[in-house]
């Protein structure tokens, strides 16, 4: 099997390489640089660099996610997470191949307190969520055998993220603010990638699987939650901190007005994803841990 990645050096391409690369011939491709189009913000391009290596399998780590930046940069977001997925979508339908998308729990409103199912009417509350809404959208209607995965609060040891903001934070303040309305479940992006090699393997056996599936490790908490744990932790290992964990004050998201709006449940349901794969989704604290050592030791 070939298998062509887009998005090799962001927090899940990065850990789609090692995943997928026991599974057939990996041609992964960053953001420039490569000997191919490989510029989302130029998707019509993409079409030719698909045709060119003629992938089995085509998977999508590439996205904008300046949630607040896409309320006036609409283009941008739109063309890389929508009009960009439909052009890779296309061009895996000619081929016959399957096209690994990744998207969001943005997509929903975030309104009570059930975790969302794969079925529940979507209502983006900002222009990034109404962004990767389309993005599945046009994959799942150009693309028969499809794989689209909505996840998270997604954290790695590489790239920007909520585990070096917090630890950061942690080293120089002694006193912090965190939202403590927004609930859902931080997940790492080691386990979204061996997630989607899993379902790969599977759907090349039985394709009835292919479809859209929830993606997140299991519980849930609070951005005050996980900051709580992330400093406790960092303090148990030994890491010199000005902030003790009691002293992280919760607020209330308008505490922090910001021009897009975040959906106060993020939980995901995701007993579709392990009844279809056999999986079994591990706590968040699990991943947290392993995505903070790793931080500590780089």
């Amino acid at each position: 099997m070939k298998i062509l990645l887009f998005g090799k050096n962001g927090q899940l391409g990065w850990e789609l390489r090692r995943s997928l690369a026991p599974l057939g011939e990996l041609v992964a491709l960053g953001s420039s640089g490569e000997a191919w189009p490989c510029d989302f913000r130029e998707p019509a391009r993409l079409a030719d660099t698909v045709r060119a290596l003629r992938p089995d399998l085509i998977v999508n780590a590439v996205a904008y996610t300046a949630v607040d930046a896409a309320e006036t940069d609409r283009d941008t977001a739109h063309r890389i997470n929508a009009q960009a997925p439909g052009v890779l979508a296309e061009a895996a339908q000619a081929l016959g191949a399957t096209l690994v998308q990744f998207s969001s729990d943005y997509v929903f409103d975030g309104g009570g307190a059930r975790p969302w199912r794969e079925d529940d009417a979507a209502a983006p509350l900002n222009v990034y969520g109404a962004s990767k809404l389309e993005g599945e959208r046009r994959v799942a209607q150009a693309c028969t055998r499809h794989l689209i995965f909505r996840t998270s609060w997604v954290h790695a040891p590489r790239g920007a993220n909520f585990v070096q903001t917090v630890l950061r934070l942690a080293r120089e303040r002694e006193r912090l603010k965190m939202v403590d309305d927004q609930i859902g479940a931080p997940t790492g992006a080691d386990l979204l990638a061996d997630i989607a090699a899993h379902a790969i393997r599977a759907v090349r056996a039985q394709p009835a699987l292919c479809g859209l599936y929830h993606a997140a490790a299991a519980g849930e908490t609070s951005w005050r939650g996980y900051a709580h744990f992330l400093v406790t932790l960092a303090g148990e290992l030994g890491v010199p901190l000005k902030l003790h964990p009691e002293a992280i004050e919760p607020v209330a998201s308008q505490a922090f007005p910001a021009p897009a709006r975040r959906p106060l449940n993020s939980r995901l349901d995701t007993t579709r994803l392990q009844t279809a794969f056999g999986l079994t989704m591990p706590d968040w604290r699990a991943g947290v841990e392993r995505t903070l050592r790793e931080t500590l030791r780089a």
